[in-house]
């Protein structure tokens, strides 16, 4: 029978928890963590949650885990307490802006862990396998107790990037073709990443790297195919990325079967499971039968889509006295301009001018001011944006001058490690009170700013490293 001390179920649980943290905010941006758990049948359910992941949904966990006990009736909990790698995973409750895992062990009687759903995710998949693998390390730890605990499991989540991806890979590939493949993963992974690194003429790899398993070879319709003793060798890194540019900018793939390059193929009828890289330049997608479960730069995977979400702007315009329809048409037409500066990849400053009267700022004026709900104004819009200065965009979703040139006096507020557009943008919205900035760099994400303050930064939620977490009485956290 297990026997801990408190304090040795705070170290297991906050060393998991710091490590979930870093390694999730590498790979999705700044993210938090919390779980509860109930570690026998009979015992009472206890919250840690250091960052106020979880405030806000006290009402559904008080249904899910107090007015409810159906949790802890759940059959076929592993009683072999020397079996503590069979977990019994529990369903995902589908709590908003959240992602879950959790499971039954010999060790734990119930735990489930909980990390943001961040808006802009490809796919939560690598980050559900994340909190499994989480599941897992504590339900170890806790059976190997305090005499052999090596306090490293957060060092292993801090890394697990790769591995996160590779499981949900794994994980879909098994789901589609059984347990007996030959395609492997992990040299796949690496060789995405290296190739992804490799320039050919001082240009970044574009075009599609196809893995498929070898079983499945004769369901593709080949333009191209090697002789089987003269297919270049996927480690060949520098070779595959020359015959990368045979797919530059095409509808057609270069085939890999994990081992070797088979030839160019078609985008039609692919195998019933498919691996792709999808390399568009300093970045690049990982996608599994066409659609991304994460993305790929600078030599590391990440779970954004590089498609701007603003969700921040969404509820800025939400909170802001304006009806639903102007809200709704003044977040499309930057959202329009946004994504348009990123696929160009140039910067450019957006602001939205929600005085009654668009303020007067020195930059060129248009007269009559551009009605950015039709199509060719917008085009335009697009196209002026790339001119040094701001675009002035006001209530009535009109663009009423571009070119604008911001000032501001110094604030404590800024941010002297970014750039001129960034801080100028931040005073410029510190000193006027009705305008709304956004920011795009071409090698950051976008900020939204309001009132000098930019809530697209990295929020400090306090996490300090090696810091040990209170457990606290669940029912007590509902009804604070």
């Amino acid at each position: 029978m297990y026997s801990w001390s408190a304090s040795f179920i705070r170290r297991c649980v906050s060393n998991i928890l710091g490590g979930l943290c870093d390694g999730l905010t590498h790979f999705s941006g700044t993210s938090r963590a919390a779980m509860v758990m109930a570690l026998k049948r009979d015992s009472p359910m206890q919250i840690c949650d250091p960052q106020g992941l979880l405030k806000g949904h006290q009402p559904i966990f008080k249904s899910l885990y107090l007015d409810n006990q159906n949790w802890r009736r759940a059959e076929r909990v592993p009683d072999k307490y020397d079996n503590f790698a069979d977990i019994i995973q529990v369903k995902d409750p589908g709590l908003a802006g959240l992602v879950s895992s959790g499971g039954y062990s010999s060790s734990i009687f119930f735990q489930q862990w909980f990390t943001e759903h961040h808006a802009d995710m490809c796919s939560t998949g690598p980050t559900e396998c994340w909190l499994e693998y989480a599941v897992w390390l504590l339900s170890n730890d806790m059976a190997n107790n305090s005499d052999f605990y090596s306090s490293i499991s957060g060092n292993f989540l801090k890394e697990y990037a790769t591995h996160a991806v590779r499981d949900h890979i794994i994980d879909q590939m098994n789901r589609l073709l059984g347990w007996d493949t030959p395609l492997r993963i992990y040299p796949v992974l690496d060789a995405l990443l290296i190739i992804s690194e490799t320039h050919e003429e001082g240009s970044w790899p574009i075009g599609k790297l196809l893995f498929i398993d070898p079983n499945t070879v004769d369901q593709l319709d080949f333009l191209v195919r090697f002789q089987d003793n003269m297919r270049p060798r996927l480690i060949h890194y520098k070779h595959v990325r020359k015959l990368l540019l045979t797919v530059e900018h095409a509808n057609r793939y270069l085939v890999s079967d994990g081992q070797s390059i088979l030839g160019i193929c078609t985008d039609t009828h692919l195998p019933i499971f498919s691996l792709c890289a999808d390399y568009r330049g300093k970045y690049g997608f990982v996608r599994i039968n066409g659609e991304a479960i994460c993305s790929f730069s600078e030599g590391r995977f990440n779970s954004t889509s590089y498609h701007a979400t603003l969700v921040q702007l969404e509820e800025l315009l939400l909170e802001y006295p304006l009806d639903h329809e102007t809200a709704f048409g003044l977040y499309q037409i930057v959202i329009a301009l946004v994504r348009h500066a990123q696929e160009r990849k140039h910067g450019s400053t957006i602001i939205l001018d929600l005085n009654p009267t668009p303020m007067p700022i020195s930059g060129q004026i248009l007269r009559p001011p551009l009605d950015l709900r039709q199509p060719y104004p917008l085009s335009l819009a697009k196209s002026l944006a790339k001119v040094d200065g701001a675009l002035q965009i006001g209530a009535d979703q009109h663009l009423h001058g571009f070119a604008w040139l911001l000032d501001g006096k110094a604030f404590p507020g800024e941010e002297l490690a970014r750039g001129a557009r960034y801080n100028s943008a931040l005073r410029f919205t510190a000193e006027n009170r009705n305008v709304i900035a956004m920011v795009i760099s071409s090698d950051r994400p976008v900020s939204v700013m309001y009132q000098g303050i930019d809530f697209c930064a990295a929020t400090p939620w306090g996490q300090r490293q090696g810091s040990v977490y209170p457990l606290e009485s669940f029912e007590e956290w509902v009804n604070r």
